[in-house]
């Protein structure tokens, strides 16, 4: 009987160790290839919104406040205008600019517009909350004059309150947009205002309490915005 060689044994015991290196080695790829492709199919899902992560939130700013959803008033049946409200004359239209985000200046840039498409602003000041949108806060007989407003702001909120006044309070949120170029504000005077979208009759909206403001405000605020006609 013929005994193996030391050489040959030496052989065979190289090809079990790289066989099982092989093994070891298929493996580990096998389980990093797994998890790279559950990853893939996670940050997908995630990515076309199909699955919210679990740590996912929107940013927000410290100190502003998150806002109900409410829904706007619809327009009034107003006497002699059996077509539908129509706008009132800037004039007649009364407003507070109210600085409701934590830039500073922002009411003052928006009084100075109103001014100057000839609005009345009664008062400047900074509103006792900070928001994140823009808002009209109005009561039930100044819903005409808010939507009059709310053409020049079309992305501001409407938002109707317990005043019993006609007044109209702008508040500038902390995401403002600039009021539209006075050519892109879309009412005539001889034409029916327009009805937001999803509005509901003011008898069935429970109007928000009021807000308050301070009218203790520099009248030339450093760094003040632009929010002139462009």
């Amino acid at each position: 009987m013929t005994n193996p060689s030391p050489d040959s044994s030496y052989d065979e015991a190289r090809v079990a160790r790289r066989k099982h290196e092989h093994e070891r080695q298929a493996v580990v790829f096998g389980v990093i290839i797994a998890f790279l492709a559950v990853c893939g199919i996670f940050a997908l899902a995630m990515f076309t919104g199909s699955l919210v992560g679990p740590f996912q939130r929107e940013f927000t700013v410290v100190g502003v406040s998150q806002q109900e959803e409410v829904p706007a008033p619809c327009l009034p049946e107003v006497e002699g205008q059996p077509d539908g409200a129509l706008p009132l004359p800037y004039a007649n239209v009364k407003v507070n600019a109210l600085n409701a985000s934590t830039s500073q200046g922002v009411a003052k840039a928006f009084e100075t517009v109103l001014v100057e498409r000839g609005f009345t602003v009664l008062e400047l000041g900074d509103a006792s909350v900070k928001l994140e949108a823009s808002e009209l806060r109005f009561g039930k007989k100044g819903i005409v004059a808010a939507y009059t407003l709310a053409a020049q702001f079309p992305s501001s909120r409407l938002v109707l309150d317990d005043r019993t006044g006609e007044t109209v309070d702008l508040l500038v949120g902390e995401e403002f947009d600039k009021p539209l170029d006075v050519e892109d504000v879309e009412i005539a005077a001889d034409e029916p205002l327009t009805n937001a979208e999803n509005c509901v009759p003011a008898s069935e909206i429970t109007p928000k309490e009021r807000l308050e403001f301070d009218t203790d405000v520099a009248e030339e605020a450093s760094g003040e915005p632009e929010v002139a006609e462009g």
